[in-house]
């Protein structure tokens, strides 16, 4: 019988959180093979808290970097400074990164400074264009660089791998894990912990959720957002909007000069996730320039229309899911409007089968590894979109 192993797992912000969340648990599942650490960098803090608190994970270490303003040169510096220290002491014989924030490529590189394998969650995701999403695009690649397991959710961040020289057995299609820990979070008689959805709920209107923080839209892009919103509340008095807004300044001053004073643009302060989750669910459609809510909206069968003007998960625009629509105010108003009042196209969008996961990544992502060190004779049937 092989020897047990450590695996460490490192994260910092909510979204990576959640996307790791099934993988702790499912790691956790086989005690017998694995001595399971997690690292977190607080590069998120309150909201990282709460979905560590939803998954029941208590983190072996918690270097709690976040401050006030924080730029990318100070969380990237702290980020490897602290994990170099816990790597050192821990030595871990596999460490898992997920995605493409300032943590994950802190640990892909550190990591790699100490020659411990490295597997990648959510590998080969691409947009082509370095600046956006930013820093993002550039960071899974650095990370995909170093990385010796290479977890790509579909079979068209496989194809990007390969199309960049990767060797095809260090390449596992997996699924995505957010489709698992969405599947999970959804309840049918869920109660909201904030209050003000409950009440919003009762009124039987149809919900639109939105999100909107990207960093490449801040400015007249962002305007341009607002304004085809406004525009939609004002001329569907059976519609009512549901804005959980990012805490970044930028954006919240933004938010509030053009959407307030509306009495169906509800404008919250985030949320937790199991209460976004089921918001997605109960909602008609959802418009934000989310990376993350692109792989969610799917399980639920809920249109996305996408502020952006490039995806790098194609898979959804290709199935139907989502409709990229740009940034411009007329665009975006143009087709939430049809969504509103074109049931065929709308039932084009919401019919779909998910092209990101079926539930089950995060078991494959453990059993692969399981097969590498010796636990398992086989490895799992891939995911097919």
């Amino acid at each position: 019988m092989a020897t047990r192993k450590k695996i460490m797992l490192i994260f910092g912000t909510r979204p990576e959180a959640t996307k790791m969340g099934p993988v702790v648990q499912e790691l956790k599942k086989h005690p017998e093979w694995f001595e399971t650490k997690v690292i977190v960098t607080g590069q998120h803090r309150e909201q990282l808290d709460q979905v560590l608190a939803h998954f029941g994970i208590r983190p072996d270490v918690d270097l709690n970097l976040m401050k006030e303003n924080q730029s990318l040169a100070y969380i990237t510096s702290a980020a490897v400074t602290g994990l170099d220290k816990v790597i050192s002491e821990e030595k871990p014989d596999l460490i898992l990164i997920h995605g493409d924030t300032q943590t994950a490529m802190c640990g892909g590189m550190v990591s790699f400074f100490h020659k411990i394998p490295i597997g990648h969650i959510e590998a080969g995701l691409r947009s082509q264009n370095k600046y956006s999403p930013w820093p993002e695009e550039m960071n899974r690649k650095v990370i995909d660089v170093v990385t010796d397991f290479l977890f790509a959710p579909t079979s068209i961040s496989k194809d990007n791998l390969l199309k960049e020289g990767y060797n095809t057995e260090d390449i596992h299609v997996t699924g995505q894990t957010a489709v698992d820990a969405a599947i999970m979070t959804n309840r049918t008689d869920y109660v909201f912990s904030e209050a003000r959805l409950n009440h919003i709920f009762k009124q039987k209107s149809k919900i639109i959720t939105m999100t909107a923080h990207r960093k490449e839209n801040y400015g007249e892009p962002m305007f341009q957002m607002f304004r085809a919103i406004r525009r939609i509340a004002d001329e569907n008095p059976d519609v009512s909007v549901i804005y959980p807004i990012h805490l970044s300044p930028i954006v919240r001053e933004s938010a509030f000069q053009m959407l307030s004073g509306h009495d169906r643009i509800h404008l919250l302060d985030p949320i937790n996730y199991p209460d976004m989750i089921n918001l997605l669910s109960r909602s008609f459609l959802v418009l934000s320039d989310s990376g993350g809510l692109q792989e969610e909206t799917p399980v639920f069968k809920k249109p996305l229309v996408l502020m952006r003007d490039i995806t790098e998960r194609p898979e959804a625009v290709t199935a139907k899911a989502v409709y990229l629509a740009g940034t411009e105010e007329d665009s975006i108003y143009a087709v939430t409007a049809r969504l509103l009042t074109d049931m065929t196209f709308y039932n084009s969008m919401s019919n779909v089968v998910n092209p990101f996961g079926d539930g089950q990544a995060s078991r494959r992502i453990v059993q692969i590894i399981a097969h590498h060190f010796g636990f398992a004779s086989e490895l799992p049937k891939e995911f097919i979109g």
